[in-house]
């Protein structure tokens, strides 16, 4: 793959030297959230195609953060993924089972965050719908019961996305019958400590940095005002 290459207007090249060179260092991956293979294939874990095209999320997100956050970046997360689980008894595995199976294990801490930063990937592009939705029926009766008001929900799902110091994800989850807000860092995510996942919002730089800079209070508003996806959510309701 090519570099993506910046804007003269910037004065950040680094960050993104930084960051394009960093998957390896990181050891993250993104994977599909479904989807099992044989046994000793890695064939199912790939790269899933974006729920919408490039430039659907403009001008809250723009083109050109879309295609370098998910064409490197999730892209990086699967390829070292497949490349750690070739010819072990992870590779039959999807992205999830494999995140699952390895969360908490020092020796195999890269395949976790490789095979955890592809599944919280695509859960994310899931996250978003062009032009935003909202909430209705059983998920907005939920979200009013446990946050007061729909307002009340966003203020709070805003404070935790920005208050995570550092890389990581705010979440909105089911925890028994109750919703809850959180966030976890780096390629952490409620999934793996048995919580039901509803809607994630990346706050790692690079889902933010080419748009917003470092205004992340921006970017995160600007989400849950607009391009956040409540049928997803109600969905993944639905299975909890």
């Amino acid at each position: 793959m090519t570099e993506t290459k910046t804007q003269p207007s910037f004065d950040r090249r680094s960050f993104l030297r930084t960051m394009a060179g960093g998957f390896v260092v990181l050891g993250s991956g993104l994977v599909g959230l479904s989807g099992c293979s044989s046994s000793h294939s890695t064939a199912s874990l790939t790269l899933p195609p974006l729920p919408y095209k490039l430039d659907a999320l403009e001008p809250y997100i723009s083109k050109r953060t879309v295609d370098f956050h998910y064409d490197k970046h999730h892209r990086a997360y699967v390829d070292k993924t497949v490349e750690l689980v070739k010819d072990t008894g992870l590779a039959g595995l999807s992205f999830k089972e494999i995140m699952k199976k390895t969360y908490g294990s020092k020796d195999k801490a890269a395949v976790f965050n490789n095979a955890a930063q592809a599944w919280n990937h695509e859960f994310f592009w899931n996250s978003l719908k062009p032009g935003g939705s909202k909430p209705e029926g059983e998920i907005l009766k939920q979200i009013e019961a446990s946050f007061g008001s729909l307002d009340n929900f966003k203020q709070e799902f805003l404070q935790v996305a920005v208050g995570r110091f550092g890389s990581g994800w705010a979440w909105l989850t089911a925890d028994g019958k109750k919703l809850k807000v959180s966030s976890t860092s780096n390629a952490d995510n409620p999934v793996v400590q048995g919580q039901r996942a509803l809607l994630t919002i990346d706050v790692w730089e690079h889902a933010y940095y080419l748009d917003y800079q470092n205004r992340r209070a921006d970017y995160v508003k600007t989400l849950i005002d607009q391009v956040l996806n409540w049928e997803f959510a109600a969905a993944n309701l639905q299975k909890a």
